[in-house]
């Protein structure tokens, strides 16, 4: 079984390779310090069960699982952890174990011997699973292969074409396969709906622009696309300009 052991204090690392040394038939293959370091060697290495801190910088470990739910076959997660105020978090995001430090060798025993089970669960169940509760700070994307994350806070806007929605940020832009509506319920407070198909940054709103021929569009910082409003969402969208 490979392992990946993710967690931002090198001392906590050092004792749960030790831990696996000896248990035995476990590789570990890897380290992580923080949770978008975890995704990069999760699609790098392709652990069997990654063991997982809750508490880290850049990325927590709850939004890590959600994020692995993108996977076509996610690995076994165990949450190691010195909080034990996350657990209903954990296993909703599909947690086969929670563990608190410091761990134990034999809990940690029982724990690898579910992951070793795990892999004849229902993979769909597990990315419904993955998908439910807190708010996203960055929007996953697969690129040949490769998870490339991109913060939430420097997206400009959401289109939608065909099944998938291109993301509009800072650097370029990705393809998702997540439906526009879940995307505007789940960041209600940093996205405003100006058409059937588009999602604009309420922080990057900057006004509007009527043209000759009567129609409007909506004035975006750092856009140069023209993003057309609809006369159904313009009163909302007007509303929302008078604040800003």
């Amino acid at each position: 079984m490979k392992a990946l052991v993710v967690d931002d204090e090198p001392l906590a690392r050092e004792r749960m390779r030790a831990l696996l040394a000896e248990i035995g038939d476990v590789e570990v293959v890897g380290e992580a310090v923080n949770g978008r370091d975890a995704l990069d060697a999760v699609a790098r290495l392709a652990p069997d069960v990654v063991l997982l801190d809750i508490r880290m910088p850049v990325m927590d470990g709850i939004e890590v699982a959600r994020h692995l739910g993108a996977l076509e076959s996610p690995p076994a997660l165990v949450f190691c952890t010195a909080y034990g105020d996350h657990a209903l978090a954990a296993f909703d995001a599909n947690a086969i174990d929670y563990l608190l430090k410091p761990v134990r060798s034999e809990r940690l025993r029982a724990a690898l011997a579910k992951a070793r089970r795990w892999s004849g669960e229902d993979t769909q169940e597990v990315e419904r699973a993955l998908g439910a509760g807190r708010t996203r700070t960055h929007l996953c994307a697969r690129v040949r292969g490769s998870l490339v994350l991109v913060p939430v806070s420097e997206v400009a806007y959401l289109l939608a074409e065909d099944k998938y929605v291109v993301v509009h940020h800072a650097k370029g832009t990705v393809l998702i396969e997540e439906p526009l509506k879940a995307l505007e319920e789940e960041f209600e407070d940093r996205f405003v709906r100006i058409h059937r198909n588009c999602l604009v940054a309420r922080a990057k709103l900057s006004g509007l622009t009527r043209t000759p021929d009567g129609r409007l569009f909506a004035n975006v910082d750092g856009v140069a696309t023209a993003l057309e409003v609809s006369r159904r969402n313009l009163p909302a969208l007007r509303k929302l300009i008078r604040t800003l």
